[in-house]
């Protein structure tokens, strides 16, 4: 008996062509949520810390959203019956090196796949018992919905936070500064004239020009007494 190919599986298929990334990192998150349910596929996306794995939870909402809307199933009873990663093609490149040479670089690319397939009878069973022991009454596909809408409310709130800070730290740096220019200001047009002349008595200033010209004037007036007198006597 011939096995089912992969490609051939039966199920709703969603598939991301030319992403920039080996297959190889692909794979690695793949299999971290092959067979499980969309619902804990999702929430393992979401949280792991691999780059590629925003691609791969894109493409797995895809395959959900084409089996809701065009086959009519229900979320909460699909898993991901298989997803796999095909090599793309690969782009050269290279890079100068010692002595003339070059090496090269490849930049891998990748085509990602993802099918998604209605719980066998026996397991969609398992977990509708499993659900009301727990006493879940919505699925997990609304929790996890939840779940990942209050990541996102942390995260933008975060980031308002973040801003706010950086703005008021903004303006109490241009308030201090415009508060030393107002002080220097002032404080220029604080000392007043008899200030000034106060502290050119202390310390005894001399101004050398204004002795130069009272020199000047005392030898005019004792000239034109002079000539004044030799008048008199002729």
């Amino acid at each position: 008996m011939t096995a089912t190919k992969t490609n051939e599986r039966p199920g709703v298929r969603a598939q991301v062509k030319y992403v920039r990334t080996s297959a190889y990192k692909a794979r690695e998150v793949l299999d971290l949520i092959r067979n499980e349910q969309v619902a804990k596929a999702l929430e393992i996306l979401e949280f792991s810390e691999r780059d590629i794995a925003r691609v791969i939870l894109k493409c797995l909402e895809s395959a959900i959203a084409n089996a809701e809307n065009n086959n009519g199933q229900v979320a909460a009873e699909l898993f991901v019956s298989a997803c796999y990663a095909d090599e793309g093609p690969t782009l050269k490149r290279f890079r100068p090196r010692a002595r003339g040479r070059a090496s090269r670089i490849r930049k891998r690319t990748s085509h990602i796949t993802i099918i998604v397939s209605r719980l066998p009878e026996d397991r969609l069973a398992i977990v509708r018992a499993t659900e009301v022991a727990s006493g879940a009454a919505a699925g997990n596909r609304g929790a996890a919905e939840a779940r990942r809408q209050r990541v996102l409310r942390s995260r933008a709130t975060k980031a308002e936070k973040k801003a706010a800070e950086e703005h008021d730290h903004d303006h109490d740096h241009e308030g201090h500064d415009h508060d030393h220019d107002h002080e220097g200001h002032d404080h220029d047009h604080d000392h007043s004239a008899e200030e000034i002349a106060a502290t050119v008595e202390d310390e005894g200033i001399v101004d050398t020009q204004a002795e130069a010209l009272a020199e000047i004037e005392a030898d005019a007036d004792a000239s034109d007494e002079s000539d004044e007198s030799e008048e008199k006597d002729s």
